[in-house]
Protein backbone atom coordinates (compact mmCIF):
# COMPACT_ATOMS: atom_id res chain seq x y z
CA UNK A 1 0.00 0.00 0.00
CA UNK A 2 1.46 3.18 -0.94
CA UNK A 3 2.40 5.65 1.92
CA UNK A 4 -0.14 8.76 2.43
CA UNK A 5 1.13 12.10 1.30
CA UNK A 6 2.13 14.49 3.32
CA UNK A 7 1.26 18.16 3.63
CA UNK A 8 3.92 20.64 1.77
CA UNK A 9 3.70 23.22 5.15
CA UNK A 10 3.33 22.20 9.11
CA UNK A 11 2.57 24.75 12.16
CA UNK A 12 5.51 25.73 13.94
CA UNK A 13 5.70 27.75 16.72
CA UNK A 14 8.87 30.03 16.34
CA UNK A 15 10.30 32.61 19.13
CA UNK A 16 11.64 35.66 16.50
CA UNK A 17 13.11 37.85 20.07
CA UNK A 18 13.43 37.48 23.48
CA UNK A 19 11.03 38.09 25.87
CA UNK A 20 7.59 36.37 27.49
CA UNK A 21 5.27 34.14 26.35
CA UNK A 22 4.14 36.61 24.17
CA UNK A 23 7.03 37.04 22.13
CA UNK A 24 5.99 33.24 20.48
CA UNK A 25 4.18 33.45 17.02
CA UNK A 26 2.93 30.25 15.09
CA UNK A 27 3.79 30.02 11.24
CA UNK A 28 3.30 27.76 8.52
CA UNK A 29 6.46 26.83 7.13
CA UNK A 30 7.49 24.18 4.61
CA UNK A 31 8.28 20.03 6.10
CA UNK A 32 11.76 19.45 6.48
CA UNK A 33 13.45 17.72 3.83
CA UNK A 34 14.34 13.85 4.44
CA UNK A 35 18.21 12.73 4.04
CA UNK A 36 18.88 9.11 3.09
CA UNK A 37 20.20 8.64 6.49
CA UNK A 38 17.13 10.11 8.49
CA UNK A 39 13.86 10.20 10.25
CA UNK A 40 11.04 12.00 9.76
CA UNK A 41 8.35 12.08 12.97
CA UNK A 42 5.17 13.06 12.95
CA UNK A 43 5.33 14.72 16.06
CA UNK A 44 2.27 13.37 18.59
CA UNK A 45 3.67 15.64 21.78
CA UNK A 46 7.04 17.40 22.81
CA UNK A 47 7.36 19.76 25.70
CA UNK A 48 8.19 22.78 26.97
CA UNK A 49 11.48 22.61 29.18
CA UNK A 50 12.86 24.89 31.89
CA UNK A 51 15.56 25.15 29.29
CA UNK A 52 13.12 26.33 26.63
CA UNK A 53 11.72 29.03 28.74
CA UNK A 54 15.17 30.41 29.57
CA UNK A 55 16.20 30.88 25.82
CA UNK A 56 13.03 32.55 25.14
CA UNK A 57 13.70 34.98 28.05
CA UNK A 58 17.23 35.05 27.78
CA UNK A 59 16.86 34.15 31.81
CA UNK A 60 20.05 32.06 32.36
CA UNK A 61 22.21 31.59 35.39
CA UNK A 62 24.22 34.35 37.09
CA UNK A 63 27.46 34.96 35.15
CA UNK A 64 25.76 33.69 31.26
CA UNK A 65 24.17 36.83 30.15
CA UNK A 66 27.06 38.89 28.78
CA UNK A 67 28.06 36.18 26.51
CA UNK A 68 25.11 34.22 25.69
CA UNK A 69 23.94 36.52 22.65
CA UNK A 70 27.43 35.25 21.20
CA UNK A 71 25.79 31.42 21.40
CA UNK A 72 22.27 32.04 21.09
CA UNK A 73 21.90 35.33 18.71
CA UNK A 74 21.66 38.87 19.16
CA UNK A 75 18.18 40.72 19.51
CA UNK A 76 16.56 37.00 19.08
CA UNK A 77 17.20 33.03 19.46
CA UNK A 78 19.24 32.04 16.60
CA UNK A 79 17.33 28.60 16.97
CA UNK A 80 14.02 30.03 16.84
CA UNK A 81 11.57 26.91 16.90
CA UNK A 82 11.89 25.53 20.54
CA UNK A 83 11.37 21.79 21.76
CA UNK A 84 14.03 18.98 22.32
CA UNK A 85 12.15 16.13 23.01
CA UNK A 86 9.02 14.41 20.89
CA UNK A 87 7.15 11.59 21.11
CA UNK A 88 5.27 10.55 18.12
CA UNK A 89 5.28 7.88 14.79
CA UNK A 90 7.76 7.92 12.02
CA UNK A 91 5.85 8.97 8.71
CA UNK A 92 8.84 8.77 6.44
CA UNK A 93 11.93 7.04 6.31
CA UNK A 94 15.22 7.69 3.76
CA UNK A 95 16.53 5.45 1.55
CA UNK A 96 19.37 4.38 4.09
CA UNK A 97 17.41 3.73 6.98
CA UNK A 98 16.74 -0.15 8.34
CA UNK A 99 15.91 0.37 11.99
CA UNK A 100 12.58 2.48 11.79
CA UNK A 101 9.76 1.87 9.73
CA UNK A 102 6.69 4.20 8.76
CA UNK A 103 4.10 3.73 11.82
CA UNK A 104 6.71 2.98 14.67
CA UNK A 105 6.23 4.77 17.83
CA UNK A 106 9.58 6.16 18.76
CA UNK A 107 10.88 9.22 21.30
CA UNK A 108 13.46 11.45 19.84
CA UNK A 109 15.72 13.86 21.85
CA UNK A 110 17.06 17.10 19.21
CA UNK A 111 19.30 18.17 22.16
CA UNK A 112 20.54 21.36 21.53
CA UNK A 113 19.31 21.52 17.55
CA UNK A 114 16.05 22.15 19.28
CA UNK A 115 12.99 22.27 16.44
CA UNK A 116 10.19 20.01 19.08
CA UNK A 117 7.55 22.64 18.94
CA UNK A 118 6.47 21.80 15.25
CA UNK A 119 3.92 19.16 13.50
CA UNK A 120 7.37 17.33 12.15
CA UNK A 121 10.82 16.83 13.26
CA UNK A 122 13.61 15.06 11.07
CA UNK A 123 16.46 13.60 12.80
CA UNK A 124 19.01 10.81 11.62
CA UNK A 125 18.37 7.18 12.16
CA UNK A 126 22.05 7.21 14.16
CA UNK A 127 20.54 9.73 16.30
CA UNK A 128 18.70 10.10 20.14
CA UNK A 129 15.58 7.84 18.42
CA UNK A 130 14.71 4.73 20.25
CA UNK A 131 11.31 2.53 20.18
CA UNK A 132 9.05 4.30 22.07
CA UNK A 133 7.70 1.89 25.37
CA UNK A 134 4.22 0.39 25.21
CA UNK A 135 3.71 1.09 29.08
CA UNK A 136 4.05 4.88 28.12
CA UNK A 137 1.83 7.13 27.58
CA UNK A 138 2.15 9.64 25.09
CA UNK A 139 2.98 12.18 27.36
CA UNK A 140 4.92 10.26 29.99
CA UNK A 141 7.17 9.19 26.32
CA UNK A 142 7.71 13.18 25.43
CA UNK A 143 8.71 13.80 28.82
CA UNK A 144 11.58 10.63 28.91
CA UNK A 145 14.51 12.63 27.49
CA UNK A 146 15.27 16.00 29.02
CA UNK A 147 15.14 15.39 32.41
CA UNK A 148 16.30 11.67 32.48
CA UNK A 149 19.62 12.39 30.21
CA UNK A 150 20.48 15.63 32.43
CA UNK A 151 19.84 13.60 35.90
CA UNK A 152 21.63 10.19 34.17
CA UNK A 153 24.72 12.28 33.08
CA UNK A 154 25.26 14.00 35.86
CA UNK A 155 24.65 10.89 38.16
CA UNK A 156 27.42 9.23 36.03
CA UNK A 157 30.13 11.63 36.01
CA UNK A 158 28.99 11.99 39.97
CA UNK A 159 30.25 8.13 40.11
CA UNK A 160 26.96 7.53 42.19
CA UNK A 161 27.46 4.28 44.02
CA UNK A 162 24.80 2.06 45.66
CA UNK A 163 24.15 2.90 49.45
CA UNK A 164 25.69 6.24 49.27
CA UNK A 165 23.24 9.14 50.37
CA UNK A 166 22.13 11.53 47.91
CA UNK A 167 20.49 15.06 48.27
CA UNK A 168 18.19 16.46 45.49
CA UNK A 169 17.54 19.67 46.14
CA UNK A 170 14.41 20.50 43.72
CA UNK A 171 13.40 17.43 44.05
CA UNK A 172 9.72 17.52 42.33
CA UNK A 173 11.23 19.56 38.93
CA UNK A 174 11.73 17.76 35.51
CA UNK A 175 15.48 16.96 36.11
CA UNK A 176 15.28 16.79 40.22
CA UNK A 177 12.21 13.69 40.22
CA UNK A 178 14.85 12.02 37.49
CA UNK A 179 17.53 12.50 39.96
CA UNK A 180 15.59 10.87 42.53
CA UNK A 181 14.25 7.98 40.41
CA UNK A 182 17.25 7.19 38.48
CA UNK A 183 19.50 7.13 42.12
CA UNK A 184 16.98 4.92 43.68
CA UNK A 185 17.06 2.39 40.62
CA UNK A 186 21.04 2.51 41.60
CA UNK A 187 20.64 1.74 44.81
CA UNK A 188 21.45 5.01 46.76
CA UNK A 189 19.45 6.42 49.94
CA UNK A 190 17.53 9.34 48.55
CA UNK A 191 16.59 12.42 50.46
CA UNK A 192 14.44 14.84 48.64
CA UNK A 193 14.38 19.35 49.08
CA UNK A 194 10.89 20.26 48.40
CA UNK A 195 8.24 22.25 49.60
CA UNK A 196 5.26 20.93 51.66
CA UNK A 197 2.87 20.64 48.59
CA UNK A 198 5.26 18.43 46.77
CA UNK A 199 6.34 16.08 49.32
CA UNK A 200 3.15 13.59 48.46
CA UNK A 201 5.06 13.56 45.07
CA UNK A 202 8.30 12.72 45.71
CA UNK A 203 7.17 10.22 47.77
CA UNK A 204 5.87 8.26 45.44
CA UNK A 205 9.14 8.80 43.55
CA UNK A 206 11.08 6.68 46.06
CA UNK A 207 12.79 8.99 48.34
CA UNK A 208 13.93 7.86 50.89
CA UNK A 209 13.55 10.63 53.24
CA UNK A 210 12.19 14.01 52.61
CA UNK A 211 12.75 17.84 53.85
CA UNK A 212 10.55 20.52 53.75
CA UNK A 213 12.68 23.76 53.11
CA UNK A 214 9.51 25.41 54.54
CA UNK A 215 10.03 24.68 57.70
CA UNK A 216 13.45 23.90 57.89
CA UNK A 217 16.89 24.31 55.69
CA UNK A 218 18.89 21.30 55.36
CA UNK A 219 22.36 23.17 56.42
CA UNK A 220 21.12 22.82 59.97
CA UNK A 221 20.12 19.30 60.22
CA UNK A 222 23.87 18.20 60.84
CA UNK A 223 23.50 15.38 58.28
CA UNK A 224 25.89 14.88 55.69
CA UNK A 225 26.00 12.97 52.29
CA UNK A 226 27.66 11.76 49.69
CA UNK A 227 26.52 13.38 46.80
CA UNK A 228 24.27 17.23 46.69
CA UNK A 229 22.49 17.39 43.82
CA UNK A 230 21.04 20.80 42.90
CA UNK A 231 18.67 20.77 39.89
CA UNK A 232 17.44 24.60 40.42
CA UNK A 233 20.28 27.21 41.21
CA UNK A 234 19.17 27.07 45.38
CA UNK A 235 22.80 26.94 46.45
CA UNK A 236 26.34 26.95 45.64
CA UNK A 237 29.25 24.51 46.63
CA UNK A 238 30.62 26.67 49.64
CA UNK A 239 27.11 26.50 51.27
CA UNK A 240 27.20 22.82 50.49
CA UNK A 241 30.35 21.53 51.29
CA UNK A 242 29.72 21.71 54.96
CA UNK A 243 27.17 19.14 54.66
CA UNK A 244 29.15 16.53 52.34
CA UNK A 245 30.84 13.17 53.45
CA UNK A 246 34.47 13.36 52.79
CA UNK A 247 34.97 12.52 49.24
CA UNK A 248 31.71 14.49 48.86
CA UNK A 249 30.09 15.41 45.08
CA UNK A 250 28.48 19.10 44.35
CA UNK A 251 26.27 18.71 40.97
CA UNK A 252 26.25 22.10 40.05
CA UNK A 253 23.28 21.12 37.35
CA UNK A 254 22.09 24.94 37.00
CA UNK A 255 25.20 26.29 38.08
CA UNK A 256 26.35 29.63 37.74
CA UNK A 257 29.48 30.76 35.13
CA UNK A 258 31.50 30.29 38.50
CA UNK A 259 30.57 27.03 38.76
CA UNK A 260 32.07 25.89 35.10
CA UNK A 261 35.40 26.15 37.35
CA UNK A 262 36.82 23.10 38.69
CA UNK A 263 36.01 23.98 42.76
CA UNK A 264 37.66 21.54 45.68
CA UNK A 265 37.64 22.02 49.27
CA UNK A 266 39.88 18.87 50.43
CA UNK A 267 38.66 16.20 49.17
CA UNK A 268 35.39 17.47 48.50
CA UNK A 269 34.86 18.82 44.70
CA UNK A 270 31.65 20.31 42.67
CA UNK A 271 31.06 19.13 39.19
CA UNK A 272 29.19 21.27 36.31
CA UNK A 273 29.00 21.83 32.50
CA UNK A 274 26.16 21.16 30.17
CA UNK A 275 24.95 17.30 30.21
CA UNK A 276 25.61 15.30 27.62
CA UNK A 277 23.72 12.74 25.71
CA UNK A 278 23.91 10.05 23.56
CA UNK A 279 21.75 6.93 22.72
CA UNK A 280 23.46 4.26 24.63
CA UNK A 281 21.97 6.77 27.70
CA UNK A 282 18.53 7.21 25.90
CA UNK A 283 17.84 3.50 25.50
CA UNK A 284 18.98 2.92 29.37
CA UNK A 285 16.51 5.62 30.27
CA UNK A 286 13.71 3.92 27.31
CA UNK A 287 14.66 -0.01 29.14
CA UNK A 288 13.90 1.77 32.77
CA UNK A 289 11.03 2.90 31.83
CA UNK A 290 9.68 -0.08 30.13
CA UNK A 291 9.96 -2.04 33.49
CA UNK A 292 8.28 0.76 35.66
CA UNK A 293 11.42 2.10 37.44
CA UNK A 294 11.31 5.41 35.42
CA UNK A 295 8.02 7.27 35.05
CA UNK A 296 8.19 11.47 34.44
CA UNK A 297 6.07 13.22 36.68
CA UNK A 298 3.45 15.16 34.18
CA UNK A 299 2.50 18.82 35.63
CA UNK A 300 0.25 19.71 33.19
CA UNK A 301 -1.03 18.99 29.21
CA UNK A 302 -1.93 21.88 27.06
CA UNK A 303 -2.99 21.45 23.23
CA UNK A 304 -0.25 23.23 20.72
CA UNK A 305 -2.72 25.79 20.09
CA UNK A 306 -1.38 27.20 23.69
CA UNK A 307 1.74 27.24 23.60
CA UNK A 308 2.17 30.39 24.94
CA UNK A 309 0.29 29.13 27.96
CA UNK A 310 2.62 26.41 28.46
CA UNK A 311 5.64 28.47 28.54
CA UNK A 312 3.64 30.71 31.15
CA UNK A 313 3.29 27.92 33.53
CA UNK A 314 6.84 26.72 33.25
CA UNK A 315 7.38 30.69 33.98
CA UNK A 316 5.43 30.69 37.03
CA UNK A 317 8.49 28.14 38.92
CA UNK A 318 5.83 25.80 40.46
CA UNK A 319 5.57 23.55 37.97
CA UNK A 320 6.09 19.12 38.89
CA UNK A 321 7.31 17.18 36.36
CA UNK A 322 7.15 18.18 32.89
CA UNK A 323 4.93 20.63 30.99
CA UNK A 324 3.45 18.58 27.42
CA UNK A 325 2.11 20.09 24.87
CA UNK A 326 0.04 17.32 22.50
CA UNK A 327 -0.46 18.11 19.00
CA UNK A 328 -2.49 14.47 18.86
CA UNK A 329 -5.35 13.09 21.32
CA UNK A 330 -4.67 9.79 20.73
CA UNK A 331 -1.74 7.62 19.24
CA UNK A 332 0.38 5.00 20.07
Amino acid sequence: MPSPRLPRTMQVWTCPRYGGPETLTLEQLPIPKLAADAVLIRVHATTVSSGDARIRALRLPEGFALIAPLVLGFGGPRRAVFGSEVAGVVARVGGNVSTFSEGDPVIAFTDTQLGGHAEYVVIKESGLIVPKPANLTIAQAASLCFGGMTASDYLRRAMLQRDERLLVIGASGTVGSACVQLAVAQGAHVTALTSTPNIALVRSLGAHAVIDYTHQAFATLGERWDVIADTVGASSFSECAPALNEGGRYLAIAGALRDLFALRQGTKRSIAGPASASLKGLQALAALAERGAYSPPIDSVFPFADMPAAHARVDSHRKRGSVVVQLMLDGP
